[in-house]
């Protein structure tokens, strides 16, 4: 992202300022800190090997120019050590070179690996991404001791603990500062009290960018900046001056100008310095305070609409985060020996992961080419985790005692919950499980020509015959009148089986006696797909698969010409057939799709001049799908006319074009939440889609998650003419209001709308929470828009951000009062299924680990040792209880903190991490 013009408020344009500034103490001259440093976006508007080439470029030039030139005394790359590895790949051979620079304290790298956005990846993704530029970074003789975070687009309310954790005493931001903060410094605390002392870039990264060759110029230039943020320079203090800004190459004649300038006038003292060295000089005494996060629109742009863009990147990321985070790493870490731990594959995930997480990826404020290439990332970190996931199951298969469905919960709280399980079918299923099929067996015998036999077995994929049907046992036997091949087939697969093996032996056999009789036996017992409630799972645990007792099954009742209604006992569903609605527990109107323009761009909202808002359908069907015990749902299909774009030079929505949206409601036995899915092919253009979802009380505040916590937001926002201060705010997984709890994958844009005054004479009151399900824009950015009229980036045209076709989203909606962390995980985390055909040694039923008290963001191997990092979402004290373990409590860098055997205590809002020995 661009920073403002040297001297210019550009995007960030100051609140009033006064008129003069002021000197050093005594009138004495004000210290001036030049940091060189450039501003690297890794991809943007170019992808990333375009930009890779003018990378290698600018550090060939830098070590030239800093192993030439002592009076260049020190340069800043970025604060990200993707950076250095970027180059390296290219120019292996001066790795020394940048080490020797790095020990000397001229070059600083880190302390991040990559200048991630804070809001939209997981509070694990950004420990992830520090945690990986402090180890590449000791490489180099160690990370800058500065949380550098210049361009991130806001600041997530617990990265003040987050750098604390990691030893980090300082910050340095732009966006999203509040008014109440005055000056170029404040305290910055988490929720739970730890504190960071916050420099704060009134004007940006770039107020020193494209310094002037001449002295004299150089001091008027000085001068002008001193003059323009008077009121933020603390009298005494040392002004920073950041010499550089995307993409910029180091100025050569710095180290000249600077000695130039100090010679010729006795107002400032330059001196070429490191960012550390700068705050060093600084104080931390009288400054104000601010608590949380950083959303303010007042001086710079927080470019709010980037948490609605390109839903499907969004999607992606959470799908691959729980791959990792949720599934991969805690299965691997207590289901697969210590000695087996995947570490290079999590690594390979990982490193993808963290690239995807820089604003400009993850935000999809790019050009075209960048986000597919943020998509194919994702889907990697994925496919990587998917199948560490399955690895880790067969290794609980293959460890069970007794033969049969195993069950693995990978949260750690115990629950139960939906399965759907092949098992054989043997007597009455039941009335606590739904039969979905149901297969014959098919024992005997078919005697086949040699031909017909090698075209059966060539169609089959190695033991698979279809998603039901494996082959688990393979034998070839020979005699004088033919071949014999037996076949037994399980409704799993079975590690081993010769089915490659006896297919090559049959066929080199054939081949010997070309003609010969094939007697083909199958043994398939009968099967049936059944949906079931399992039995509470414990945490971490695993259980053989038993069906539990339904004590409130879900039924569908009605007609679709008079409404249908899902019911389980916890929650009732009604469909009207009319608006294709549906109600919550006699509250109407959920699920109403509003449609209207948008003639902003990938950055922001913005609506159109002339907007047409598109609300009801022209026609609505509603159908029965499943109906119960086990799980129940309803089919709603509605029509409507959208227009067709937003044309550009009378700012009026244009055209009309159908579109058909299935939304498919499910009900499940025993869970009082509704499941939402939406799915249409999307032909319009330029326009954003919301969801409103009536809340069952007005409500002033919501409260959404945020990395390791959960933040509380009211029905405003900060914002000035450059950036109106929409208040669209984004959540993790969760976010509830009034007394709803709404659960999404990677819909994460949401806002309180319907706003009156409240009774009684009280202040505003929300009584609809929005959340948006897509958001089409052709422009990376735009000049002139209602709600940000002056550009962001380059104003490029993109067909991406248009998001033409399939759009599929799902979320959850809950009105009892539940814990929204449990909810999470039982959404969005199923419990998992592995066959076994017993021999091993486990037991029908256990758990790995016990974790108990807090909200575990973590579980993997880390040094060697079991690793667990939890975190306490809540405004109390608690115990996090680890029963039979022991070990060390450490810090984001792996130092030891405290020992803890059993339990340790964690303040309210506190993170902590914790290393098993036992």
């Amino acid at each position: 992202m661009t920073a403002a013009p040297p001297g210019q408020g550009g995007d960030n344009e100051p609140a009033q300022l006064a008129e003069s500034g002021h000197r050093g103490l005594a009138g004495g001259p004000r210290k001036v800190a030049v940091v060189p440093h450039t501003h690297w976006d890794r991809e943007w508007y170019d992808p990333f090997q375009t930009y890779r080439l003018k990378l290698v470029r600018l550090v060939d030039e830098l070590l030239d120019l800093m192993e030439s030139d002592s009076s260049y005394r020190h340069f800043l790359l970025d604060g990200q050590l993707a950076v250095v590895d970027d180059y390296l790949e290219i120019r292996p051979e001066n790795e020394a070179r940048l080490k020797a620079l790095a020990a000397s304290g001229r070059l600083t790298v880190g302390p991040w690996y990559i200048l991630m956005d804070e809001f939209l990846v997981s509070g694990e993704t950004i420990v992830r991404n520090l945690q990986k530029g402090i180890l590449r970074g000791s490489d180099f003789g160690g990370v800058m001791e500065v949380g550098y975070l210049p361009d991130m687009f806001g600041h997530v309310a617990q990265m003040p603990q987050i750098l604390d954790q990691a030893g980090l005493g300082h910050a340095v931001v732009w966006r999203g500062v509040p008014s109440a903060v005055t000056r170029t410094a404040f305290i910055w605390s988490a929720p739970d009290g730890s504190e960071v002392r916050a420099e704060y870039l009134v004007a940006g990264y770039g107020n020193g960018a494209a310094l002037p060759e001449d002295a004299k110029q150089l001091t008027r230039r000085l001068s002008s900046l001193e003059d323009e943020f008077a009121t933020f320079l603390t009298p005494g203090e040392p002004m920073l001056l950041m010499n550089g800004s995307d993409h910029l190459r180091p100025q050569p004649w710095l180290g000249r100008v600077v000695a130039e300038a100090n010679a010729i006038q006795d107002d400032f003292d330059l001196a070429i310095s490191s960012l550390a060295d700068y705050l060093a000089s600084t104080s931390a005494e009288g400054l104000v305070e601010w608590r949380g996060e950083l959303r303010s629109g007042l001086r710079s742009n927080v470019l709010m609409g980037v948490a609605s863009n390109r839903v499907d990147v969004k999607q992606a990321a959470a799908r691959a985060e729980r791959s990792l985070e949720r599934l991969a790493e805690p299965l691997s870490a207590l289901f697969v020996p210590a000695e087996r731990w995947p570490a290079p594959f999590l690594d390979l995930a990982w490193t993808s992961m963290i690239r995807n997480s820089a604003h400009d990826s993850i935000c999809a404020c790019s050009a075209d080419e960048v986000v597919d290439a943020v998509l194919h990332r994702y889907a990697e970190a994925r496919q990587i985790g998917e199948g560490l996931t399955e690895q880790a199951l067969q290794a609980v298969g293959r460890s069970m005692a007794a033969a049969g469905p195993v069950v693995v919960n990978p949260s750690a709280h115990e629950r139960g919950g939906l399965v759907d399980v092949v098992v054989r079918a043997v007597g009455d299923p039941g009335p606590d499980v739904q039969v979905m099929s149901e297969r014959s067996g098919i024992p005997g015998t078919m005697t086949l020509d040699g031909e017909t036999v090698r075209t059966l077995l060539g169609l089959m994929q190695g033991a698979r015959i279809d998603d039901q049907s494996y082959v688990t046992e393979a034998t070839l036997a020979e005699d004088e009148t033919g071949l014999d091949v037996t076949l037994v087939i399980g409704p799993e697969p079975r590690e081993g089986a010769a089915v490659e093996e006896v297919k090559r032996e049959l066929y080199t056999r054939l081949t010997a006696r070309p003609g010969t009789e094939v007697r083909l036996i199958v043994d398939q017992p009968p099967v049936r797909r059944v949906l079931a409630r399992q039995e509470p799972v414990a945490g971490y645990g695993w259980s053989r698969f038993a069906p539990a007792h339904l004590e409130h099954p879900v039924r569908l009742d009605g007609s679709p010409d008079g409404g249908l209604t899902l019911f389980n006992g916890l929650v009732t569903v009604t469909v009207d057939p009319i608006t294709g609605t549906f109600s919550l527990d006699g509250v109407p109107g959920y699920g109403r799709l509003v449609d209207g323009g948008d003639h902003g761009d990938t950055y922001n909202y913005s609506p159109p001049t002339n907007d047409s808002i598109v609300d009801i359908p022209t026609s609505v069907t509603v159908s029965s799908g499943e109906r119960g015990p086990v799980r129940a749902s309803v089919e709603i299909v509605a029509d409507y006319q959208w227009p067709g774009s937003v044309d550009g030079t009378t700012r009026t929505r244009v055209g009309s074009l159908p579109v058909t949206v299935t939304t498919t409601l499910e009900l499940r036995a025993d869970e009082p939440v509704v499941r939402v899915r939406t799915r249409f092919t999307n032909p319009s253009r330029d326009h954003r889609l919301r969801v409103h979802l009536p809340l069952p009380a007005p409500a002033v505040t919501s409260r959404a998650e945020c990395a390791f916590t959960v933040v509380e937001r009211g029905l405003t926002a900060e914002g000035r003419d450059e950036e109106f201060g929409l208040p669209t705010f984004p959540s993790r997984r969760f976010v509830t209001a009034g007394g709803l709890t709404v659960v999404h994958e990677g819909l994460l844009e949401y806002e309180l709308v319907d706003v009156v005054a409240g009774s009684n004479g009280t202040g505003p009151v929300a009584s609809t929470l929005a959340l948006t399900l897509l958001r089409a824009t052709g422009m990376l950015s735009r000049l002139g828009m209602a709600l940000r009229p002056l550009p962001a980036g380059p104003m490029d045209s993109l067909e991406g951000p248009q998001m033409l076709g399939p759009v599929d989203v799902h979320y959850a909606l809950c009105v009892a009062d539940a814990d929204p962390y449990q909810l999470v995980d039982d959404v969005l985390l199923p419990l998992q299924l592995s066959g076994s055909f017993g021999g091993g040694s486990r037991p029908d039923r256990g758990s790995e680990l016990t974790v108990d008290g807090a909200q575990v963001s973590s579980v993997r191997r880390s040094a060697g040792a079991l690793e667990v990092r939890v975190f306490n979402p809540t405004d109390t004290d608690t115990t996090v209880g680890l029963p039979g373990r022991s070990g060390w409590l450490v810090d984001l860098t792996g130092r030891p903190v405290a020992p803890f055997e059993g339990s340790f205590a964690l303040r309210p809002h506190g993170i902590a991490t914790a290393r098993l020995d036992v």
